[in-house]
């Protein structure tokens, strides 16, 4: 049995985080296909394990951890790498950590979910969200312009966050070189 395992399935840029993480960092991990569409987050069974009802949930060492920045930190910190140096740096992976699930992930992820899989959506709303989404792409991309990664010269947990749904142009229906530092920031990745 894995050491780590990891409640997922592939269509969830905030499960390939934590996922990334565990494989970059050569963890012994399994991943536990969660039937996400078929309603399984939804289930008492499923709600036992998570009361949020989402994915990814990490199972280690009898704890069961949900949300993929606290995972990240949880991993950086049992695993050893991709974590702060110092508590300035740590402030910074959380900024961009949160900054993260609050305007990229958020905004990204939802336009990516109505825009492929959501019967019908409204699209002004469809155009909310990819204003939103593309601002953020934005302020990212500006940040990139003078760095390799987004704190330090090293691949963090801030890094491994922001990526996560960046990964799906063609789903995003984004053109990565129109934020070149994205581009060149994903493939350093």
């Amino acid at each position: 049995m894995a050491e780590y395992t990891l409640h997922c399935f592939a269509q969830s840029g905030n499960a390939y985080k934590p996922a990334l993480m565990l494989e970059l960092a050569g963890a012994d991990w399994a991943p536990r296909f969660v039937d996400y569409f078929a309603g399984e987050t939804r289930t008492s069974a499923y709600r036992a394990l998570n009361v949020m009802g989402e994915v990814p949930l990490l199972e280690h060492g009898g704890r069961k951890l949900a949300q993929s920045g606290v995972i990240l930190d949880y991993l950086a910190g049992t695993l050893g790498v991709f974590g702060a140096r110092d508590d300035d740096e740590r402030r910074e992976i959380l900024r961009w950590i949160l900054f993260d699930n609050h305007k990229l992930t958020s905004y990204t992820a939802t336009y990516r979910f109505m825009r492929m899989f959501a019967k019908d959506p409204n699209p002004d709303v469809l155009a909310e969200f990819r204003r939103r989404a593309e601002a953020a792409w934005t302020t990212l991309n500006t940040h990139l312009a003078s760095r390799s990664f987004v704190v330090g010269a090293r691949l963090t947990i801030a890094d491994i966050s922001l990526c996560g749904y960046l990964f799906w142009p063609e789903e995003i229906g984004v053109d990565w070189s129109a934020y070149p530092h994205v581009a060149a920031w994903l493939e350093r990745i």
